[in-house]
């Protein structure tokens, strides 16, 4: 081993525990934060959920301009409204991230309109809510779709020019379930693993990029209509997060340049768990907490009406056929 190798070697536990402490001090002593009053931010789902509540704390925050993108128009111009309404400038723009030509066409609209995107946030998602046979294939391809491949569309459509400006930063507002799935939810775990692996890799290949940074906040069940219905087995012990404190978290992650927030906090001790103990004792955790029954009181949402996975298998067959057929249409989401 030549000496400049040696010394790199005995270097790399002093660089680890050096980068260990350092973030030891900065989460009780927090640096500097970002000023938001240059940044224009593009919110993808933006129009209800947590989006909306995202759009609300970038602007409390001094967000210079505010993008909503969406695919209801009515949810995107209510949440646009009430943003202006706030003191900040805000646009809106109907788009589907699942549709690759889409977000390139609008993407380009917004940089022609309202300037060029400084912060990133993807966070349309969609959740089918059935076990894998009971899938219907059409609804399994668009969580791909949404949940997944409208990441790599969007940040392609804005990162090279925040990489040319040397000031930006992407965000996904991804999920605890990318990291312990449930069943019952089968393509939203599986398209949030895809994103998580996404965003982990981005985040390295960003590393020598100056002025860009990247930001995946996976939050536990948030209190939301995307998983209405969803029930634990404490729900004292594990109560829903609110949407608000996503949102807050989020943003200040975004400030003080996070790479990954779990949310909450607790949430660190599932990933070392995941790592040291046997899947047998694993799903023993799932089976007290409530988690491999929890998708079973699910809401679908049919013609506004929610209804349990049990009522609609307990409706007669040509209903329940229909439902199926428009559950492709209206699956349910934040986009």
């Amino acid at each position: 081993m030549d000496p400049r190798t040696l010394c790199s070697v005995l270097l790399l536990p002093l660089q680890i525990l050096c980068c260990t402490v350092k973030a030891v001090v900065r989460f009780f002593i927090p640096g500097k934060r970002r000023d938001l009053s240059g940044d224009v931010v593009l919110i993808t789902g933006g129009g209800r959920g947590i989006g909306r509540h995202l759009a609300r704390e970038f602007a409390k925050c001094g967000a210079k301009k505010l993008i909503l993108w969406g695919r209801t128009e009515k949810c995107l111009k209510d949440t646009c409204e009430e943003i202006t309404l706030m003191g900040t400038e805000c646009h809106y723009f109907i788009c589907d991230v699942a549709n690759r030509e889409e977000v390139y066409k609008q993407a380009k609209v917004v940089r022609e309109k309202v300037g060029d995107v400084t912060i990133l946030v993807n966070n349309a998602a969609v959740v089918h809510g059935k076990s894998l046979m009971d899938s219907d294939d059409d609804a399994l391809l668009k969580s791909q779709h949404i949940n997944t491949m409208g990441q790599f569309w969007t940040t392609k459509a804005f990162l090279p020019r925040m990489l040319e400006l040397q000031t930006g930063h992407v965000v996904c507002v991804n999920s605890i379930l990318s990291l312990s799935p449930i069943p019952g939810t089968i393509d939203y775990c599986t398209s949030k693993a895809s994103s998580l692996a996404f965003m982990e890799s981005l985040t390295l290949g960003l590393l020598d990029c100056p002025g860009v940074g990247c930001t995946t906040v996976l939050p536990f069940h948030t209190n939301t209509e995307m998983f209405q219905g969803m029930r634990l087995r404490f729900p004292k012990l594990f109560p829903p997060l609110k949407p608000e404190l996503v949102a807050q978290r989020t943003v200040d992650a975004v400030r003080t340049n996070t790479a990954f927030v779990y949310l909450p906090w607790s949430m660190n001790a599932l990933v070392i768990l995941k790592s040291i103990l046997p899947q047998r004792a694993l799903e023993e955790i799932q089976r007290f907490s409530g988690t491999y029954t929890c998708m079973n009181t699910f809401k679908v949402l049919v013609s506004g009406t929610a209804l349990s996975q049990r009522q609609i298998k307990a409706m007669d067959y040509n209903r329940a056929a229909e439902i199926t057929a428009s559950s492709r249409h209206i699956q349910r989401g934040i986009t």
